[in-house]
Order: C-alpha cells, then sequence, then structure tokens
C-alpha cells in the first residue's frame, strides 16, 4: 500500500453553511479548488474541523462526494468516519468506501473511556471491514482517552492501518512512535504548531485547521521541513505561528471560520452547540489576519456573510 499518497499537508475542511444551516455547495467547491491550488496534499472531509458531529449520515455523504467530484482524482480525499461505538464506526468505515473515498480517519472511541486493549480491538475491527487505508486519530484531549505509542505499534502491524494523526501533544509519546514504528507508517502531527518540530524528528507531515485559512504558506511550509530546506521552514513557522496559535482561542472550528468568513470565502454560520466567535477572540483574530493580508473583502461584504 502506498502511504506515501497521505503524507505531506492534509487540510481538515470545514464544512460551510448557508444561512438556513444546510451545506452550501458552491462555496465548498470553492474551497476544494482553493486548497488544490495552493499546493495541499490530500482533503479531509467530515472531521471535527467539519464540525462532523452535527453532520446526519446523508449530509456526510453528499460532503464527501462533493469534494471527490470537485477534486476529480487530483488529490486524495480522506473521510472522517470514526465515533464510540464501534458497530457504528464500521457502519460509516464502510459507507465512505462505498462513496468512494480513498481513505478513513477514525478518531479513538470518547466518552467511552476504552482500556488499551479496548482501543486495539476497536481500530482493528475497523481494519478489517474496509480494504480502504486507515489513520488513526489520537486526539485525548477532546476524547478523554490516550492511545499509547504501545498500542499504536501495535496496530501499525495491520496492513491497512496506515498512520496516525497525532494529536496528544506528548513529544515523548510521539518521539517512542517515531522510533519504533515499521516501515512505511506515517505520523502526522495533529497539531499546527508543533509540526515543524515533529517533521524534524521524522515525521512525514500534518493534518491542519491553518491551511483552511493560507494553503500556500502552510504547504510551503511542511513541504520546505519535508525536503530538509529548514531555514525556509523555520521563518513560514514563526510567520504563520499567530495565526495557528489563535485558531484555538476559543473551540475549533469557531476561530477559523470566523477567518474565513472575513475572507470572504464563507458565512459564519455554525450548527448549536457551537457559536460564532465572541467579539474579544474576533478583536484578537483581525489584526492577525491583516498582517498575514487575508483580508481581501470589505466591511460592507463581511456585514453581508453574517447575516
Amino acid at each position: 500500500m502506498n502511504t506515501s499518497l497521505f503524507s505531506g499537508v492534509t487540510v481538515a475542511m470545514v464544512t460551510p453553511f448557508t444561512h438556513n444551516q444546510t451545506i452550501d455547495e458552491s462555496a465548498l467547491r470553492n474551497l476544494v479548488e482553493r486548497q488544490i491550488e495552493g499546493g495541499t496534499d490530500v482533503l479531509l472531509a467530515c472531521g471535527t474541523t467539519g464540525e462532523s458531529v452535527t453532520l446526519d449520515s446523508d449530509e456526510k455523504e453528499r460532503v464527501l462526494k462533493i469534494m471527490l467530484e470537485q477534486a476529480d482524482r487530483r488529490v486524495p480525499v480522506l473521510s472522517g468516519a470514526g465515533t464510540n461505538d464501534t458497530r457504528d464506526a464500521v457502519r460509516l468505515t464502510r459507507e465512505a468506501e462505498k462513496a468512494g473515498a480513498n481513505g478513513i480517519l477514525s478518531v479513538g472511541p470518547y466518552y467511552n473511556k476504552p482500556t488499551q486493549e479496548g482501543f486495539f480491538q476497536h481500530f482493528r475491527a475497523i481494519a478489517a471491514a474496509t480494504d480502504l487505508p486507515v489513520l488513526i486519530y489520537n486526539v485525548p484531549g477532546r476524547t478523554g482517552a490516550n492511545i499509547s505509542a504501545t498500542t499504536t505499534l501495535r496496530l501499525a502491524e495491520i496492513e491497512n492501518i496506515i498512520g496516525i494523526k497525532e494529536a496528544s501533544g506528548n513529544i515523548s509519546q510521539i518521539m517512542a512512535i517515531l522510533r519504533e514504528r515499521p516501515d512505511g507508517f506515517l505520523v502526522l502531527s495533529g497539531d499546527d504548531a508543533i509540526s515543524l518540530p515533529l517533521i524534524a524528528l521524522g515525521g512525514d507531515g500534518v493534518i491542519s485547521v491553518v491551511a483552511n485559512e493560507i494553503p500556500g504558506l502552510f504547504a510551503e511550509m511542511i513541504h520546505a521541513a519535508l525536503a530538509n530546506h529548514w531555514d525556509r521552514a523555520r521563518e513560514l513557522h514563526f510567520r504563520l505561528l499567530p495565526l495557528m496559535e489563535i485558531n484555538f482561542i476559543e473551540s475549533n472550528p469557531i476561530p477559523v471560520k470566523a477567518a474565513l468568513a472575513m475572507m470572504g470565502l464563507i458565512r459564519e454560520v455554525f450548527r448549536l452547540p457551537l457559536v460564532p466567535i465572541s467579539e474579544k477572540s474576533r478583536t484578537q483574530l483581525l489584526p492577525i489576519l491583516e498582517e498575514l493580508k487575508l483580508l481581501e473583502i470589505t466591511a460592507a461584504a463581511y456585514a453581508e456573510s453574517l447575516q
């Protein structure tokens, strides 16, 4: 299995909504084009940043199909297909495969807080249910439980489990995976701000939030690091770091969708329980977007996007 197809920059795409909270298909197609033109390597549909937990099954399939149609095989498209019920995760995985996804991102079960053996059996069942490549997603800050390095390395022996999106923030744990992983097993940063140091340690790329806002420069940064062009990678890292950090001033994807609305690319519409960004956070986000020259619309156009 050619795992290199999923290295580099994967963007965890937002799901744009219309004013009545249906999927904004035109905006989504435009976002896909912007990513491909910017040099993004892989697209992820229906991840956390895509508000997957508030999309029903039909909507998830529609988002995936739009992205596949618009990408037109120019880049691979992953589908978020994880949940905390293994049977339902298997169902979602099979549906994504049937819809044409090129691979699966499957988050660690949340709320249940399984044991390490439970994690292993969960992901083994998902892998057995599909021929697609499967990426594990470890994000204990959201799920409430960590997938250990030992468990990850056990799962890495399963043929179609091809890598992990590591968002634990535990550098020692990630280094242990990097040190012991089998050939071809991908380690992708789940945190934009530490993607550069993880690549320096041997990581293979990132599944990114900030790429939604600034795909070109962020892709250049990651590709420079992967090519060992460290001076350029560091320069871009520190230039983009304020945006990477402010994207988490409130729960993701609130800030990134606010930024994209300010840029005139989507409407600032969420599904509850997410709500628009606070005015305090908005005033902190605006100057960072201005500094990076990302604001290309008038105040009137932005105000219209909020209506």
